[in-house]
Parts: structure tokens; C-alpha cells; sequence
């Protein structure tokens, strides 16, 4: 599937045209964000064996980055936004394993030859980098910090996992919303949170839609979440650890 997303969706997901999405090649080296970024341990002689073009574009809330089971040979840096990954239940249903968010990779699988393991779908309007795998993988082989950053990136992707199915598949609903509020704000200095469709959040919690909407509408009453703005949120952190705690 090429990169930027244009295989045809169902109605719910839109999808961005290759030409649309791909909107010239990256300046890695003066990048604003490179230091929270896989490139961060890139030496200066390191920029020159850039060949390849390193693509940076945004794509709307909705669209297809790449499908599960698709061979891929790009990985992807977020440099802001959000991202869902998503597989499919035997039943067809869809379950969100995973959030990724600004400074994420994903897409790593690719480095092993394997076909993209899940549905990465643009919750909100998010801006990446594209890193075709064989210029990471040189890179990597050349700078021992690269390689170093690759395991980071793939540690933190397996510490992300054992959270979703330790805190977020587990104990009542109430839990694990108050839980999914936390990790939303965790780490990003403020009490403020943007939400997205109470489907997704029933698919990541294991809860229905119904049930995801009642919790959120309960908190609101509660004082727990306080509108700012269109699905976003403030947010009583000790109130909502509270809850977590139960």
C-alpha cells in the first residue's frame, strides 16, 4: 500500500490521496522537535548518507496510515498528534491495542521484514515523519546511538502494552476510564486532555459505547472533567487517581 493511505476505507474513515498527504522532503537536521525524536543521536556526518527522501506531512482525524498485514518498508515518527492501532476480533469487531502519540515510532515491525501488524488510523490531525527502513537500518549499523534509540523505542512500545493489559482491561469501568484519563495527560504537564468518539474509548477499554458515554457524563456531574473546549477536556488528576485506586 503506497504511504500516505489511499486504499478506500469503510464510511467512517476517510482516507488521504497519496499526492495530497506527501508534502516534500524533511529538514532533519534543523528539525524543532529531532531531539525528542528517533534522529536525536544523529551525528553531523551522519545527515550526508540522507539519501533517500525523508518525507514530513499531516494527515485528518480518520485517515488510513497503513493497513494490517500490508508489506511495508517505511517506519514512522509522530511528530505531533494521535494515533490508534487497531486489530480486528474474530468477530469482527475492532479493538484499539495502543495510542501513539508526538515522539512515538511505529511501524518497527517493517525493520523485520514483517507485514504492519495492526490498523494505524489518525485519531486527531497529526503531522509525521516517514523513515524508509533500509536507511534506518544503515543508519543504525553505523551509529551505535541509533541502534541504542531503536531498542528504547521498542522497549517503550512493550512497557505501553503490558499498561494497556494490566490497567486498562482490567477492574470496573469507572477504573478504566479514570485510568485512560490518566495516561492522556501523563507526562504532558497539564491537566488537560482532547477525547475523542466514545466508540474508540469503549474499543480500548473493552466496555460498550453506552457504557463509555455514561462513565464520562458521570465524571462531568462529578467535577472530575470540566468542558474546555470541543472534546477536550480539564481534568482532576486526584480525583480521577481516586477512582483509578479503587
Amino acid at each position: 500500500m503506497p504511504p500516505g493511505g489511499t486504499e478506500q476505507g469503510d464510511d467512517m474513515v476517510k482516507t488521504v490521496p497519496c499526492g495530497d498527504a506527501w508534502a516534500g522532503v524533511a529538514d532533519c537536521k534543523s528539525c524543532s522537535v529531532r531531539e525528542s525524536v528517533l534522529f536525536a543521536g544523529l551525528r553531523e556526518s551522519d545527515f550526508e548518507k540522507i539519501h533517500q527522501p525523508l518525507d514530513q506531512f499531516v494527515m485528518p482525524a480518520g485517515s488510513i496510515l497503513y493497513r494490517a498485514g500490508s508489506s511495508g518498508d517505511r517506519m514512522y515518527t509522530i511528530r505531533s498528534g494521535m494515533i490508534k492501532l487497531v486489530q480486528y476480533l474474530p468477530d469482527g469487531n475492532q479493538r484499539i491495542v495502543r495510542l501513539e502519540r508526538d515522539s512515538d515510532v511505529i511501524g518497527q515491525e517493517a525493520l523485520l521484514g514483517q507485514p504492519y501488524q495492526h490498523d494505524a488510523v489518525i485519531l486527531h490531525t497529526t503531522e509525521l515523519c516517514c523513515l524508509p527502513v533500509t536507511l534506518v537500518k544503515r543508519l543504525s549499523d553505523e551509529n551505535p546511538a541509533l541502534h541504542t534509540e531503536l531498542l528504547k523505542r521498542w522497549q517503550r512500545a512493550l512497557s505501553e502494552a503490558d499498561a494497556w493489559l494490566t490497567q486498562l482491561s482490567t477492574g470496573s469501568a469507572r477504573q478504566r476510564v479514570a485510568r485512560l484519563l490518566l495516561r492522556l495527560t501523563k507526562d504532558r504537564g497539564t491537566q488537560e486532555c482532547e477525547l475523542f468518539s466514545r466508540e474508540d474509548m469503549g474499543s480500548m477499554l473493552g466496555v460498550t459505547t453506552e457504557t463509555a458515554s455514561r462513565t464520562i457524563a458521570e465524571f462531568r456531574r462529578l467535577g472530575l472533567l470540566k468542558e474546555a473546549g470541543y472534546n477536550l477536556y480539564h481534568c482532576d488528576l486526584q480525583g480521577l487517581e481516586r477512582i483509578a485506586d479503587e
